[in-house]
């Protein structure tokens, strides 16, 4: 897939709000500081589709942009160690709980985790709720280009030793990084096979 249009639609905090589901949706979460805007801006050849910051929690709303237009690329708000109110981390599960959950053309989330660090308990609840909940979603690895090969690979076994203790099959798995364009032709090849199967649906 090469993507030729990359257009912002709308921010919110209210589903009901969200875009007609008429098209094929994927969205993008992860702890703060994971690398996430940096990533998306990667895909889309953009410099700065999604805001990037130093400081963690930059993203605070259900951002939604539609690519070549025919599917939407989701940015959500980051989870795990932004310095915000715990009245506003409440807020944001909230609306981030109703939208995976209620989002009926959402095709997969992509799940960001840091490579530069072990498996985090934050992270491995997040996915086990999505399990639970049979939302699908796929394990993306971000700054792999940050450490050794060998420590990254160290970091990335952790997470699938530690998920392999109760999940009978791994999700899918990639491999990315922002800077140096790694995972890109990956990630959109499997996003251009879902969208056939919305179109099957």
């Amino acid at each position: 897939m090469e993507i030729k249009t990359a257009q912002f639609v709308i921010s919110n905090t209210d589903v009901a709000k969200c875009p007609p589901p008429t098209l094929p949706e994927f969205a993008f979460i992860g702890r703060s500081n994971v690398g996430k805007s940096s990533l998306i801006n990667m895909l889309c050849e953009r410099k700065d589709m999604a805001k990037t910051s130093s400081k963690p929690g930059k993203t605070q709303l259900i951002n939604h942009f539609i690519i070549n237009k025919n599917w939407y690329l989701v940015d959500l708000p980051g989870y795990g160690y932004a310095k915000v109110s715990k009245d506003l981390k409440e807020k944001w599960n909230s609306f981030i709980e109703q939208y995976l959950v209620n989002r009926q053309n959402l095709m997969c989330v992509m799940v960001l985790l840091d490579s530069r660090i072990p498996q985090q308990k934050i992270d491995l609840e997040f996915m086990d709720w999505l399990g639970e909940n049979e939302i699908p979603f796929v394990m993306v690895f971000t700054k792999i280009d940050k450490l050794s090969k060998l420590k990254i690979s160290a970091n990335i076994n952790s997470y699938k030793n530690e998920m392999g203790k109760h999940w009978d099959e791994l999700p899918q798995c990639f491999y990315t990084s922002a800077e140096k364009k790694e995972g890109k032709d990956e990630l959109l090849q499997f996003i251009t096979k879902a969208n056939k199967l919305f179109k099957n649906l």
